[in-house]
Formats: structure tokens, C-alpha cells, sequence
């Protein structure tokens, strides 16, 4: 067995890193890929637009299935053979896909696909957690994030090509399939084992199914667990919906149709790029708020639009836009607070993932009630799932990420009298240096006093970077005794500065 046996660096780890990320986006690849092709794909099986948007629900229901069972499974077998197993099962399923002679057929085979995908999706972020910590592993999963985003993009445009090109939607099968024979190679040449036997345990699911309960008590994550459900069920109404709301209704044709999808997709892209700046400067959770009111009135318009006021596609595209791009400020900042709410971020971070991909099967037997040869299925339930996820986050959260993400700018509070005399005589103590010596050291005491006022201001909170080994480090440091001032003040000043 190929275990790991130091720290993956350089050319290695970058090779890692990009296969890592693949898993994570073949997810949303094989839910967009054969978007464009659902009226064709309807046409070609004689079966309705409900039983064509069903194959899409299994794969979802597949993808949370695989996250909840081969996640715990691997903490007591290990990863590699898992991850290969699971990507080879995924081939297989994706070849079926393209032989399936009905629609009944399709869906069996597409549940195999999500939950064999879904698997590579958890396995891929256990293997990160693996090799990586603290803040290593947030740029890590950061660049997940953003390969993962492409595909959205990339997938309904490669899968309009595909159907410009062919006129069938099985093609598009079977480039999955040969997309995952070569995840599955590139994971036998490149990932080693990173869970080695000494650190496995058994009992996995029993164990993960009792974090679940526990985090199912706590009202404010089951709030953001909501939120991220709610959320994902607003946009996979849009995105089950809009292959024959823009395409049949509207009139778009498959290659604008990925065209405007492509848009879409890239305004929540941008925006969650910009949220990644924002949270340096404001609160997340006010970010979170922000990106849920916007979105909720952006789907109300849109309801509007479709439902009652008669106007044509250019009236629809704005808020739609909308909606989509507000999912970049909604998903990260409720999956933040929620997983920094939880004592175990593995089980919040599973609990999460199962309640978005939740949302879209929540979202399927929604869109069928409706009707065909209108896009007021689709209007509803975005516009439902979007008001459903603003109701969710409340009450207000006590969690220090919602109201302050950085060290607040808080007046320096008095400090106590026993340390602004210990604080005083450390600085007495050092007259008798040169006068280059004395005011570097004046400055690093006064500096120093003023860092333990600002701790002692925020102790009565859990402070937002607790995740962060350095500073982590840092703010532990901070706590100074009355008498250790000038013992830990440079190293207290060097991380401050540094952040």
C-alpha cells in the first residue's frame, strides 16, 4: 500500500491539487453537461419533461448518497482505493447512460452516476484535509472552489457544441466516461494513500450519524443548514427549469441557451471572487443578508415578469441574472458560519454538502406541478426557494464571524492598573540603553500594552481566526501575565503586523 510519507511539496503538490479539483467539479459537470439537449433528450425517448428533469434529481439524490456513505467509509478503509473505485464505477455508470434505451433506464443509471460522482467529490476533499491544515488548507480548498466553478461554465457550452455537432445527447456520456477513466489513472500514478492505517477508525457511519443528530439540535447551524438547502433549491429550479423555459418558451436555441447560461454562471463566479475581498471588511453574515435580499427580490420580479406581466425573454434575462450571480454572496457565507458554528467541521461540512444537493431534490417534484409550456414552474420555485432561504437565517446569529471578521476597530479600552505597571516598569527598565535601543523597544511595549487590552476586550468571544494555527498562536500569545510583557511582545507585534 502506497501511504504517504512526507509532506507534498512543489511540482507534486500542484499536480495533486488540479486532479483534486477535477473531482470536485465533475459533480456540477455531469448535473450541466446535457442541459441543452432535454428537449432533444424528451423527443428521442418519447417520455415527458418531468420524467426527463427526474434523471436529473437522481443524480442529485446520487451525489448525497455517495457524500454520506463513501466519506465516513473511508476514515476506517482508507482513501486511494476508494477514490479509485468509486471514479471506475462512475465510468461504468456513464457508459450505461449512453446505451440506456428509456428514460426509466436512464434514471437507474444516473442515480450510479451521482452517487459514484459524489464519492469522488468527498474523497477528494478528505484526501486535502489529509495533507494539508489551518491555513494551507483554506488556499487549498479556495482553489477548489474556483475549478470547481468553471465547470458550470464550461459544461452547458462543451455540452451545446456536443449537440450542435452530433444531434444526440449520448455523446455527452460518454465524455464522462472517458472523463473518469482518466481521473481514475491520473489517481493511481499521482495520489498515494494519505489516511495510514494508525490513524483510521472504525464505526465510521455510526459515528457521523451521531455528529448529525447533535448538529441537527443547535438551531442556528440547522438555520444555515436551511439557508444552504433553500438556496440550492431556488437555483436548481433554475437550473432543471431553464433548458425548456428559455428554449421552448422563449424561443432560445441550444447554443444561445449555454451561451446565457454561461453568463449566469459567471456572475456568480465574479461575485464570489468579490465576496472573497469582502469578508476582509465586513461582517459575512451582512454579506450573507445582503446576497438573500437581493436575491429574493430579483426571483419576486421574475415571478412577476413571467406569471403575470406578458413581456418577452428581455425582461426575463436581467433578474434572472440576478438570482444566480446573488448565489455567490449566499453559499460560501452560510457554509462558513454554519461549519464555524459546529465543534466538528468534518460533520458540518458533510451535513452541509448533503443539505445543498437536499435542495434540488426538494426542488424536482416542484417543478412538475406546473405544467409544461410555461416558465411559471420554473418563476415559483426560485422565487420560493429564495424567500424560504432569507426566512431560514434568522434569528440573528451570536456567532463572532456574523458580526465581526476581522479585529474590530473598538476604542483601546483602559487596561488593568496591575499590568499598565508592569507594562510601565518594563519600559522604565530599559532607560539605561542607547537612544535607537529605547525608542524601538518604547514602541513595541506601548504597542504590546495595547494588544492585551484589545484580547481582554475580545476574550468573552470565540475569536474568528480560532481555525488559524498562526493565529491561533497569536491570540493565545496576546493573553500576557503581568509580568511576561517584554517576552512575548515581538512575537505578538511580528503576527499582528503580518495579518
Amino acid at each position: 500500500m502506497r501511504v504517504i510519507q512526507q509532506p507534498l511539496a512543489g511540482r507534486r503538490l500542484v499536480v495533486l491539487t488540479v486532479l483534486l479539483g477535477g473531482f470536485t467539479a465533475f459533480g456540477p459537470l455531469s448535473m450541466d453537461l446535457y442541459l441543452p439537449a432535454f428537449p432533444e433528450l424528451a423527443a428521442d425517448l418519447g417520455v415527458s419533461q418531468a420524467a426527463v428533469q427526474l434523471t436529473l434529481t437522481a443524480d442529485v439524490i446520487g451525489l448525497v448518497v455517495g457524500q454520506l456513505v463513501l466519506g465516513p467509509l473511508s476514515d476506517a478503509r482508507g482513501r486511494r482505493w476508494l477514490l479509485i473505485g468509486s471514479t471506475l464505477v462512475c465510468a461504468l455508470a456513464s457508459v450505461l447512460c449512453a446505451l440506456a434505451p428509456s428514460a426509466g433506464w436512464l434514471t437507474v443509471w444516473r442515480f450510479l452516476q451521482g452517487a459514484s460522482g459524489g464519492g469522488g467529490i468527498v474523497l477528494a476533499r478528505a484526501v486535502a484535509a489529509d495533507i494539508a491544515s489551518g491555513v494551507a488548507a483554506a488556499r487549498l480548498f479556495s482553489l477548489f472552489m474556483t475549478l470547481s466553478s468553471v465547470a458550470p461554465i464550461a459544461a452547458p457550452v462543451l455540452g451545446g457544441v456536443l449537440l450542435a455537432a452530433t444531434g444526440s445527447w449520448r455523446p455527452m456520456f460518454w465524455l464522462l466516461a472517458a472523463i473518469s477513466l482518466v481521473l481514475a489513472a491520473a489517481t493511481w500514478r499521482a495520489i498515494p494513500e494519505t489516511l495510514p492505517p494508525e490513524r483510521r477508525h472504525a464505526g465510521g457511519l455510526r459515528r457521523t450519524g451521531r455528529a448529525f443528530v447533535d448538529l441537527a439540535r443547535d438551531r442556528v447551524f440547522a438555520g444555515y443548514a436551511l439557508t444552504v438547502a433553500f438556496a440550492y433549491a431556488s437555483l436548481f429550479g433554475y437550473i432543471s427549469g431553464s433548458p425548456f423555459a428559455l428554449q421552448e418558451v422563449y424561443g432560445l436555441s441550444a447554443t444561445h441557451f449555454s451561451l446565457v447560461f454561461a453568463l449566469n454562471a459567471a456572475g456568480m463566479i465574479v461575485l464570489g471572487l468579490l465576496n472573497a475581498r469582502l469578508v476582509r471588511r465586513y461582517p459575512v453574515r451582512s454579506l450573507l443578508v445582503i446576497g438573500l435580499v437581493a436575491s429574493t427580490v430579483a426571483a419576486a420580479i421574475l415571478l412577476v415578469v413571467v406569471a403575470g406581466a406578458g413581456l418577452g425573454l428581455l425582461a426575463v434575462l436581467p433578474p434572472l441574472f440576478l438570482v444566480v450571480a446573488s448565489r455567490g454572496l449566499v453559499s460560501a457565507n452560510a457554509t462558513v458560519l454554519g461549519v464555524k458554528r459546529a465543534p466538528a467541521a468534518g460533520a458540518a461540512s458533510a451535513v452541509l454538502g448533503a443539505c445543498m444537493f437536499g435542495g434540488g431534490i426538494l426542488a424536482s417534484p416542484l417543478m412538475a406541478l406546473g405544467g409544461e409550456g410555461t416558465a411559471v414552474p420554473m418563476a415559483a420555485v426560485v422565487a420560493g426557494g429564495a424567500v424560504a432561504a432569507l426566512v431560514a437565517t434568522w434569528p440573528p446569529s451570536s456567532s463572532p464571524m456574523a458580526t465581526a471578521p476581522n479585529p474590530p476597530s473598538t476604542p483601546t479600552p483602559p487596561c488593568r492598573p496591575s499590568q499598565s505597571r508592569n507594562s510601565q516598569r518594563s519600559r522604565n527598565s530599559q532607560r539605561g540603553n542607547a537612544r535607537s535601543g529605547e525608542s524601538r523597544r518604547g514602541a513595541v511595549l506601548s504597542a504590546a500594552s495595547r494588544t492585551v487590552c484589545v484580547v481582554e476586550l475580545r476574550r468573552p468571544w470565540a475569536p474568528p481566526w480560532s481555525g488559524s494555527g498562526e493565529q491561533a498562536g497569536a491570540y493565545a500569545g496576546t493573553e500576557l501575565a503581568a509580568g511576561g510583557v517584554e517576552k512575548r511582545a515581538d512575537r505578538g507585534l511580528g503576527v499582528l503586523a503580518g495579518s
